[in-house]
């Protein structure tokens, strides 16, 4: 019997700031306990695991479930790490299911995720993206640290629902995005650009609890990507993709302002090096402020505060700048 849905679950992948990992199990097995709560009778939907660590702990977790709950798990292991876009491509090319439903193993989805969607479909719908819900408590509070997904995203592959023919016809998930960072985006802009319609379904919810990164500054290699995009759907990203123009100003000035004060002080400029270190001072201050934690303050929010400010400006225009000169694009 074909299934109404299978759910594509990308585990084991290289995160955001690109460091190594290995599977994910502890958090893989949140998420599949979710999906077994599901209130779609169970025969109805497949899950397919695709693990980017090849973890044989990951192996262990999706066999075991598939005892316990009855629930038809498959377990696909990536030869190599290529990436959660090539998991996600490899998972819907081997699905069975009328519809792929894609989720993240850190979400837990709702008990009437599925049945909430269904509908759509029935009505002719070809894509459909879900709410994805963020604990306030678990919510990113940093300035520059600009959250992976949003409650108010249209569009995210962690709660993300698709006819096949759709995302063959948009051509997968490209695998050029090695870590997790606009892939989503990409799929959507082609999907818009081939003419296939996106509806938005609030009813299927996702909860996502956002765990603080080990490193935001490892993070700020991802605007290296947003080069990428923008060279790919450069009329859609000025529309769609948050712009970021009051820090990308901030980050500039204060590192024009520093380049000026060194300068200034090599040449015996001095009145002209002040003016410059005040400037960057103040600056570095707003970006201070603006990087302290929502709660209470503690001694390594300021810290983490203070290396924000200090070092992220320098970060994100780095990689903003290698973008551009990878992937050959006029893109700041």
């Amino acid at each position: 019997m074909t299934p109404e849905f299978s759910v594509i679950l990308p585990t084991g992948g290289r995160p955001s700031d690109g460091r190594p990992t290995d599977g994910r199990p502890d958090k893989l097995l949140k998420c599949l306990d979710a999906l077994s709560r599901q209130k779609l009778p169970h025969h109805q939907f497949e899950i397919i695991v695709v693990d980017d660590a090849n973890d044989r702990t990951t192996e262990a977790t999706v066999r075991n479930f598939t005892q316990v709950f009855g629930i038809e798990a498959r377990y696909l292991s990536q030869p190599r790490r290529m990436g959660l876009a090539a998991a996600r491509n490899r998972g819907w090319q081997a699905a069975r299911g009328k519809i792929l439903a894609f989720t993240d193993d850190d979400c837990q989805p709702q008990p009437d995720w599925l049945t909430s969607a269904l509908p759509c479909f029935k009505r002719g719908a070809q894509v459909v993206s879900g709410h994805l819900r963020i604990p306030l408590t678990t919510r990113p509070f940093t300035y520059d640290h600009g959250p992976l997904y949003t409650e108010s995203a249209h569009f995210t592959s962690a709660n993300l629902f698709c006819l096949r023919s759709a995302v063959h016809r948009a051509g997968g998930f490209s695998e050029d995005f090695t870590l997790a960072s606009h892939e989503d985006s990409d799929l959507q802009f082609k999907m818009i650009r081939k003419g296939v319609p996106i509806s938005k379904c609030p009813e299927a919810v996702v909860l996502h609890p956002i765990e603080p990164p080990q490193s935001l500054l490892a993070e700020q290699r991802l605007k290296s990507y947003d080069a990428l995009l923008y060279k790919r759907h450069p009329d859609l990203f000025r529309q769609r993709m948050p712009q970021q123009r009051r820090q990308l100003l901030q980050y500039t000035g204060a590192i024009l302002s520093l380049t000026v004060a060194f300068s200034a002080v090599l040449t015996g400029h001095t009145t002209l090096a002040l003016f410059a270190v005040g400037i960057w001072g103040f600056l570095i201050a707003d970006l201070f402020h603006k990087n302290l934690p929502s709660g209470p303050l503690t001694v390594d929010g300021l810290k983490q505060a203070l290396t924000m400010a200090t070092a992220a400006p320098v970060l994100s225009i780095f990689w903003r700048l290698h973008g551009a000169v990878k992937y050959r694009v006029l893109y700041l």
